[in-house]
């Protein structure tokens, strides 16, 4: 078995790792929140728009300007497809680092595990060791006093 000292190494190594991964986890996290929040201004932006073209239209409009607003509804909604695909990328990153964060986190724990078998196994090692010692004692002074 791998000395304390040993183990307690790779547990820092591990915590480190641990850490990192969190750290990556919260990075990824954010990336999806915000292109959540960047999609759902787009879709606020679409739907504020096509309220005013049909406040507009009410009113009456040009061929012209109904060709614009075609064109730049069908930006907007390029725009949407594009942020929906950058969620999704931006969620599978995260799924990733969710994983590598709990590999890391369980690969510490089981250092952990290891090193307090390690230290219960030196305790009985101890505590055998102290029961020698003052069985001996018991006997030799059981032994004098005869």
């Amino acid at each position: 078995m791998a000395s304390q000292s040993q183990l307690n190494t790779l547990i820092d190594l591990a915590r480190r790792e641990t850490d990192d991964a969190a750290k990556r986890l919260g990075i990824a996290l954010k990336a999806v929140a915000d292109a959540e929040e960047k999609h759902t201004m787009l879709v606020g932006y679409r739907d504020e728009y096509a309220r005013r073209f049909e406040e507009a239209q009410a009113a009456g409009i040009t061929p012209m300007a109904y060709r614009n607003f075609q064109a730049f509804m069908g930006k907007l909604d390029n725009a949407i497809t594009g942020q929906q695909q950058v969620i999704v990328h931006a969620e599978q990153r995260s799924a990733q680092e969710k994983k590598a964060w709990q590999d890391s986190e369980r690969k510490r724990m089981s250092y952990t595990t290891l090193s307090d078998r390690a230290a219960v196994a030196a305790q009985k090692v101890e505590a055998k060791r102290d029961q020698k010692q003052m069985d001996e004692h018991a006997a030799r002074q059981a032994y004098y006093k005869r």
